[in-house]
């Protein structure tokens, strides 16, 4: 059965196996992402999750999916998305492209031709209509020839999913407002077919997040629970979360390693801040001290890379100009 809730604690290292194209990573559960989790699902709201790149906004959706023993939907926004591609969408090439073949073939029945070039053989389900309703989905994603998204292995529609709406601030206003629509309503229309409603036994977790490139608007913000990821503003709070990050994906690694990449972010960090230019974060510490590990063995030949190669992973601007 699906669990209702998170039952994981504060500091609990929770495994995240390989699946769908996406590498097998370790994710640490903090108390307040475990209770903004879990009154999203209470209330059957939208849980927007605010912070600056690198702070785990993605991973965590991902966490929940496994830790509630849901399916996990993804779907990345860019400058081009519409509020329908998180419903439904059409193959129009595709669509273009047999109605040319069939206009060559003088032999088919118009009929065979109307049937062949119909609008739902070519719409795809977007993220929300597998969470609303997967059994439909799965019948129009056979029908138009997509592939099913990766499940967990027993894993059934009963238990529910975990849509990921990635960065959504890419997108047009238009965007955040026309999804809370469709899941105010609990339903949208698709064409040349009934309406896909909600299966509310099965209510999806809806998780989005944003790296404030651009303002929501408030309706949007009203309807959602909101939580913050940030990391601490104090050097030594800050080396002592990437160092518990740290342990949790390189359990072999020799504590003065990381602490001295956590050293060095930190320091980065803060320069950067100054400048207000965007920080490295806890990404960029995961990608030095793999690039140490992966190279060398000995601790003493660890630590001297990372004083060779920090610059790479934690400086992404131009040096500022002296004066």
């Amino acid at each position: 059965m699906t669990a209702p809730f998170l039952d994981q604690r504060d500091g609990d290292l929770f495994a995240l196996p390989a699946r769908g194209g996406m590498p097998a990573s370790v994710h640490v559960f903090d108390e307040d992402s475990i209770l903004a989790v879990n009154a999203a699902l209470a209330i059957g709201r939208p849980l927007l999750v605010r912070g600056e790149p690198g702070t785990g906004k993605s991973q965590l959706a991902r966490a929940a999916a496994e830790g509630l023993r849901r399916a996990f939907v993804p779907h990345a926004v860019d400058a081009r998305t519409e509020t329908r591609d998180l419903l439904w969408s059409v193959d129009a090439v595709a669509r273009l492209a047999e109605a040319q073949v069939l206009g060559a073939l003088r032999h088919v029945e118009r009929n065979e031709v109307r049937r062949r070039i119909d609008v739902l053989e070519f719409v795809q389900p977007g993220p929300l209509w597998w969470a609303f309703d997967w059994d439909s989905a799965r019948a129009q994603a056979g029908r138009s020839g997509v592939p099913e998204p990766v499940t967990p292995e027993g894993w059934t529609p009963e238990r529910g999913a975990v849509v990921l709406i990635d960065e959504i601030d890419k997108a047009d206003a238009a965007v955040p407002n026309g999804l809370l629509d469709a899941l105010g309503h609990g339903r949208f229309d698709v064409p040349g077919r009934e309406a896909v409603t909600l299966n509310r036994a099965c209510s999806p977790l809806v998780v989005i997040t944003t790296n404030e490139e651009r303002a929501l608007p408030d309706a949007f913000l009203r309807r959602c629970l909101v939580l913050h990821l940030a990391l601490p503003d104090d050097d030594r709070a800050l080396v002592r979360a990437l160092i518990t990050r740290g342990r949790a994906h390189f359990s072999e690694c020799a504590e003065r390693v990381l602490q001295r990449a956590a050293e060095l972010l930190a320091a980065d960090r803060a320069e950067l801040c100054r400048q207000d230019l965007a920080p490295p974060g806890v990404a960029e510490y995961i990608d030095l001290v793999r690039a140490v590990t992966e190279q060398r063995e000995d601790e003493a030949e660890q630590i001297a890379l990372l004083e060779r190669i920090a610059k790479f992973a934690l400086r992404k601007h131009p040096p500022e100009p002296v004066r």
